[in-house]
Parts: C-alpha cells; sequence; structure tokens
C-alpha cells in the first residue's frame, strides 16, 4: 500500500500522528507562566486562542510550533519513502492536531498545522495558500474567512501547478476538515457577526475563535 512496507506505512502513519498531536499551545503557555490556554477564551489551544493571554511571543511560538510540526511530519516521511509517504503522514498529523491523544482527543481547529504541512509538501501551494490568507485577511479583516478562502483555493491551486495527486489528497483532506472545524465561525459569517481582526477587545471571552 502506497508503494511503502509495513514498517514503514506504520511509521509514518503513527509518527505523523503523535508528532501533530504535540499541544504546543498548552505547552508553551504553561511554560510562559500564562496558565492553562484551555481555561482562557475559547478554551481552543490554537495561537488565537493564546494571544488572549495578552502574549504575543507565546502565541507567535504557538503559531511556529503547530506549522512546524505539520512540515516536520511531511519531510520526514517523505525523506522515508518519498511524496506519497509525506502526504499521508502530513494528513495523519494534521489530525494529530485536531485530535491529539494528550488531550483527550480535543484539539485545534488546525489552520496553522494546514500551512506547515502544504508548505513542506508543495511549497509554490502552500505559499499561495499562505498568500491568499494574507489579502483577505487584509482586505476583510476576518480570520476566519481568510483561512476558510484559502485551504478552499488549495486545492486548486494544487492542479493548476501540477502539484500531483498525493498533494491534491492532501489538500482536499485538510480543506473539508477545516471547514468542518469551523462551523460555528461559518454560521456568524453568515449573519455578519463574525469579529474582525485588531476587535478582540470587545469579544466575549468564551466566543470560539478562528484558528
Amino acid at each position: 500500500m502506497f508503494g511503502l512496507s509495513p514498517l514503514a506505512l506504520i511509521a509514518c502513519v503513527a509518527g505523523g500522528y503523535l508528532v501533530g498531536s504535540i499541544p504546543f499551545g498548552v505547552i508553551i503557555t504553561r511554560l510562559g507562566g500564562a496558565g492553562d490556554v484551555r481555561q482562557i477564551g475559547s478554551g481552543n489551544i490554537g495561537a488565537t486562542n493564546v494571544l488572549r493571554t495578552g502574549r504575543r511571543d507565546l502565541a507567535l511560538l504557538t503559531l511556529l510550533g503547530d506549522g512546524g510540526k505539520g512540515m516536520v511530519a511531511v519531510l520526514a516521511a517523505r525523506a522515508l519513502g518519498g511524496e506519497t509517504a509525506g502526504a499521508l503522514a502530513g494528513a495523519c498529523a494534521f489530525l494529530g492536531h485536531l485530535f491529539p491523544v494528550w488531550l483527550g482527543f480535543k484539539g485545534g481547529k488546525g489552520v496553522a498545522t494546514f500551512f506547515g504541512v502544504m508548505i513542506a509538501a508543495a511549497w509554490p501551494v502552500g505559499l499561495l495558500a499562505g498568500a491568499t490568507w494574507i489579502a483577505v485577511a487584509a482586505l476583510l479583516r476576518i480570520s476566519s474567512l481568510a483561512a476558510l478562502t484559502a485551504v478552499a483555493l488549495a486545492p486548486l491551486y494544487a492542479l493548476l501547478l501540477h502539484a500531483g495527486r498525493p498533494v491534491l489528497a492532501l489538500a482536499l483532506f485538510t480543506g473539508v476538515l477545516v471547514f468542518v472545524r469551523h462551523q460555528e465561525n461559518i454560521r456568524r459569517l453568515l449573519k455578519g457577526e463574525e469579529p474582525r481582526i485588531g476587535a478582540g477587545k470587545s469579544r466575549p471571552p468564551e466566543a470560539p475563535d478562528a484558528p
């Protein structure tokens, strides 16, 4: 299967998932003296909620950690078994972030990990998706809408750039899950109630975040 030996396949799946399960938001906020991020704001473990601690440095480290673990999973598996193995490990790392075994399978929404995985799997696709996020965020100042637009266009970018079937499948798989995890954000977008970037101080502390 996937052209991999059983041992290599297990290494890609289990290794990718376990790396993706590392809860950087929880670890970094605790080490930084900001408490348990799950008890703050929306309770999400991603960088957006970490930012609600008032510590931009911790939020940046969380963003880099969540993106970096996706990159590490893809690159390590690709070195082991090629492009398909890398895409498989990236998908498993993404699942690990969403459903981390260390936190009772209650994880984040996956946006940072999505970008890390896509940049490692096919950097032109990942960079175009990142540029899309930046453009939409700058124009409309809605983080969730920027993320949803970026992940929705990533499969199209993969097709146009001939990134290959493994990368296309990875973009579709992770993109669908990002949409599933953003159901509340989508409802608020449809109602015109999704908060804009920079309006966090007036936001109710329990409101769910975007990434």
